[in-house]
């Protein structure tokens, strides 16, 4: 099975303690989670005068290369405060609708991150995958979100400098190690602060959510149809508690909680990692190949540890000039949990990893950094801090703090507690403040918004979808139990009728519906 396959509905990276997660600015713990900010004014009706020019644009559509598929720019201000003190250029894709049926408009969609490109993930996967009646009746849209891939992209480090990042010891043992864990981090901020000075400030999920609304009257819908995944789920959010007004059919699908400072939202997908590897471990001890043992749960947990601590005194070889450590190891783990059916992946990469050969699981690792054979890397990780270290306040002060809450991440999962707690300290040495903030968002007046729970989700804990879906005043929650990130579009027949027939009838499923 081709890794890449993982990142279909959300990219995410270890080194930002999953990539939707970590605030950025100064602070401790307990002064994250004393913050409290005021949601963003909801925008007004018509568009601003000074936003005319913006929203009077015609885009100009051109081959994209990819067959069916057209391309365009759109243009949007960098600042929204100075709309006229500079512009940003956008990527956007359509593939227009099949028919039959009477054309509903267009339906935007976002895979998430914060990070992810949507172009990719539109010509890739969703305007060839989602369910035909959905492709048959709406435009599918997609644009990158600022300062990511097509879009403008933050730059931070060279290949040869992520090869390095990304091997740092990310469990310290000693002062040497964390004092060279935050060296790393510093390297990686001042990087994005030199390479990206002008775009940094100006990648917030607010700002992000202002584009599409451009994009939305621009492309002459009057509601904003939308299908957003794990961050994008936030992005979606967002939008309706902005414009309430044009909300059209939102699926907010594995849903984060906004309501939550950057260290409760660290720790919670750190518990989600963990009932995920549980789920991952009682199929593997039931099955006699398992490289962690045939016998309980807790026992496969106890050789996951063991196999971390290995590699991290002595790393594997992998048939090329990066060793496999525990940095590496661990995230390719990780990569697998998204999945449930990247779980026989995992069984070989660890048992070939056990025997001495850490390629397979190098090759997750690679897939989640989105690391290119010939040592680039894609933008994701660098917009994945960026974005993230300006929505919401750090984690943390410094080192200090990490230590302190190193218990309770452990608690949450004692196979990966230790180096999630201290990945969260990414955003504490960020260039750029903090410009959002953990609060409710209700959107009141917006019509019905479908959120989607997985109730074994790794990365977007179900607890959050509860939250968002109550947080909502227009909010219903459609419940999957099963494995994997996101719903929708993952084999259950019932939750995509459901969020078929939301999408092409504008009625949500009842409240509690619950599919398997």
């Amino acid at each position: 099975m081709d890794s890449r396959r993982l990142l279909r509905t959300s990219a995410t990276a270890l080194a930002a303690a999953g990539l939707i997660l970590s605030g950025c600015s100064g602070g401790s713990d307990a002064a994250a989670s004393r913050t409290t900010s005021a949601p963003p004014a909801a925008a007004p009706s018509s568009s601003p005068g000074n936003l005319k020019t913006f929203y009077g644009q015609k885009l100009t559509w051109r081959d994209c290369g990819v067959p069916s598929f057209q391309c365009a720019t759109l243009r949007a201000p960098l600042d929204y405060a100075k709309p006229d003190a500079g512009e940003i250029e956008l990527a956007v894709s359509r593939i227009r609708a099949t028919g039959p049926g009477e054309r509903l408009g267009s339906l935007l969609v976002n895979p998430g991150g914060p990070g992810g490109s949507a172009v990719g993930y539109l010509q890739g996967y969703a305007g060839i995958g989602y369910p035909a009646p959905v492709r048959a009746r709406y435009d599918m849209v997609a644009v990158d979100p600022r300062g990511v891939a097509r879009s403008e992209p933050v730059a931070c480090l060279t290949g040869p400098q992520m090869d390095t990042f990304t091997q740092v010891d990310q469990t310290p043992d000693d002062t040497a190690e964390v004092n060279a864990l935050s060296a790393a981090f510093k390297r990686f901020s001042a990087g994005c602060a030199k390479k990206s000075r002008e775009i940094l400030p100006h990648v917030s999920t607010v700002e992000t959510a202002r584009d599409m609304d451009i994009l939305r009257g621009v492309l002459g819908d009057e509601k904003l149809s939308y299908v957003g995944a794990s961050y994008g789920t936030f992005l979606g959010a967002t939008y309706a508690e902005l414009f309430p007004g044009r909300v059209g059919r939102l699926v907010l699908d594995g849903a984060m909680d906004p309501s939550l400072p950057a260290i409760d939202l660290n720790r919670d997908q750190t518990a989600g990692f963990e009932t995920s590897f549980r789920a991952f471990a009682a199929d593997c001890v039931s099955r006699p190949d398992c490289p962690l043992g045939t016998g309980s749960v807790a026992a496969a947990g106890e050789a996951m540890k063991k196999f971390f601590r290995d590699v991290d005194a002595e790393p594997v070889p992998t048939g090329e000039s990066r060793a496999l450590g525990e940095s590496l190891a661990t995230t390719g783990v990780i990569a697998a949990m998204y999945d449930e059916g990247a779980w026989p992946q995992l069984r070989e990469a660890l048992t070939r990893a056990i025997g001495g050969d850490g390629s397979v699981l190098l090759a997750l690792a690679d897939s989640y950094y989105e690391r290119e054979p010939d040592g680039t890397y894609a933008n994701l990780m660098f917009a994945n801090a960026a974005v993230n270290c300006l929505d919401l306040p750090a984690a943390y002060a410094g080192p200090a703090d990490v230590a302190k809450a190193v218990p309770s991440f452990e608690k949450a999962s004692p196979i990966f507690g230790r180096g999630l707690a201290w990945a969260a300290l990414n955003c504490t040495s960020w260039p750029t403040p903090a410009t959002g903030g953990p609060h409710r968002i209700t959107a009141e007046g917006a019509a019905p918004i479908l959120v989607v729970g997985t109730t074994r989700d790794p990365a977007t804990p179900y607890k959050w979808a509860r939250s968002l879906a109550g947080q909502l005043s227009s909010g219903t929650l459609l419940t999957y139990e099963g494995d994997g990130h996101t719903a929708y579009g993952r084999g259950s027949d019932c939750v995509d009728t459901a969020i078929n027939a939301y999408l092409l009838e504008g009625t949500p499923p009842a409240e509690g519906k619950r599919c398997s």
